[in-house]
């Protein structure tokens, strides 16, 4: 049995906690933390946890009434610098990849028939299935739009 699990007593009632005094249990249940088997419960956005440790071990950091420090915004230039380092990244990795795979491969495609480096192959293929994709989702978002623009004018008639 694991800690924190809910037993009942032989009378089939939940056995008492030995860890509530008679002032804790006069409290209302949301004025104290209540505790199962002697385990209290862990909630990471309940008011007044921060520093309390998790089921991992690790202390959570404070929130912003304990450290004093407002809480950071995201902002859209810097969702786009994020992307652009990922972006950079995965072209790095893109670009070592292709590198390493100069061996010639022969391709044959409706009838035409070329040597090309494995690497610039794969990645050409990568990009077609890529392009693909982008045009399925692109006719769909025209499709939802358009259905939206009829319905917009529906309403207003």
């Amino acid at each position: 049995m694991s800690a924190g699990q809910y037993t009942p007593g032989p009378d089939r009632r939940p056995e008492p906690d030995v860890n509530t005094t008679p002032s804790s249990a006069a409290q209302p249940s949301e004025d104290r933390e209540p505790a199962y088997g002697g385990v209290p419960s862990y909630a990471p956005d309940a008011p007044g946890t921060g520093g309390t440790t998790g089921t991992s071990g690790t202390a959570t950091a404070p929130g912003p009434a304990a450290g004093g420090t407002a809480d950071r915004k995201v902002t859209r230039a810097g969702v786009i610098w994020a992307a652009v380092v990922a972006a950079l990244v995965l072209l790095i990795l893109l670009i070592v990849f292709i590198l390493q795979n100069q061996e010639q491969a022969l391709v044959k495609f409706l009838g035409f028939e070329g040597a090309v480096p494995l690497g610039m192959a794969l990645f050409i293929a990568a990009v077609t299935g890529g392009v693909l994709v982008a045009v399925a989702g692109g006719a769909r978002i025209l499709q939802l739009r358009s259905n939206a623009h009829r319905a917009r004018a529906r309403q207003r008639k």
